[in-house]
C-alpha cells in the first residue's frame, strides 16, 4: 500500500511521503487564498469546491479556516463556521445538513501513537469523524478522532467529545458528556 493508501484505511502511515506534503502544500495554498478573499464572495465557493471532497449545497465559513488535504471533508447544505475552524483530514470528515460551528472549533481526525518508538519514527494515523445533521458545535470546542455524532446534537462551548454519541444531546465537559437529552 501507498502511505496515502495507509493513511485513508487509517492505519500507520508516513506523513512525509512525497505525494502526501505535495497534497498538503496544495491545501494549504487553497485555504490561504480562501482566507484572503473575503471580499470576493463568488471565488470563496469555487475555492470550497476545489478543495473539499463534495459540497452539498450552501456553505459559508468565515477566515480563517486550516486543514491537512480538504478531499477528505464532505459538508451538507446549510453548513456555517465562525472564525478559525481546523479540520485535520487525514481521514474521512462528514458532516450533514444544517450545521452550526462557533468559532475556535477542532475537528481532529489525526493522532499519533502512544508508543513512544512508534510516535518517535513518525508514524501517525488517523480514524473518521461523522457528524449528523442539525449539529452544533459551540466555541472552542474539539472533536477527537473516530468520533460519531447524531442528528440534534449541541456541543457545548470549550466542551472536549472522546467518545461517539447517539441523537438529541446537548453535551458539554471535559470529557464530553450528555448533560440534557432534547
Amino acid at each position: 500500500m501507498t502511505e496515502k493508501q495507509k493513511m485513508l484505511a487509517g492505519e500507520l502511515y508516513l506523513a512525509s511521503d512525497p505525494q502526501l506534503v505535495a497534497e498538503r502544500l496544495r491545501a494549504r495554498r487553497l485555504f490561504r487564498e480562501y482566507n484572503s478573499t473575503e471580499e470576493e464572495p463568488g471565488r470563496r465557493g469555487e475555492i470550497l469546491s476545489e478543495l473539499f471532497g463534495s459540497i452539498a449545497g450552501d456553505v459559508f465559513i468565515e477566515p480563517s479556516f486550516k486543514c491537512d488535504y480538504g478531499y477528505n471533508i464532505h459538508v451538507g447544505d446549510n453548513f456555517y463556521a465562525n472564525f478559525d475552524l481546523i479540520i485535520l483530514d487525514v481521514c474521512e470528515v462528514s458532516i450533514g445538513k444544517n450545521c452550526f460551528i462557533a468559532p475556535r472549533v477542532s475537528i481532529l481526525t489525526a493522532t499519533h501513537p502512544v508508543d513512544a518508538q512508534q510516535r518517535i519514527s513518525g508514524a501517525e494515523y488517523g480514524a473518521p469523524i461523522t457528524i449528523g445533521d442539525n449539529v452544533w458545535i459551540g466555541a472552542g470546542a474539539i472533536i477527537n478522532p473516530g468520533i460519531t455524532l447524531g442528528d440534534n446534537v449541541v456541543v457545548a462551548s470549550g466542551a472536549v467529545v472522546t467518545k461517539s454519541f447517539g441523537s438529541d444531546l446537548v453535551l458539554a465537559g471535559v470529557p464530553a458528556k450528555p448533560i440534557r437529552k432534547l
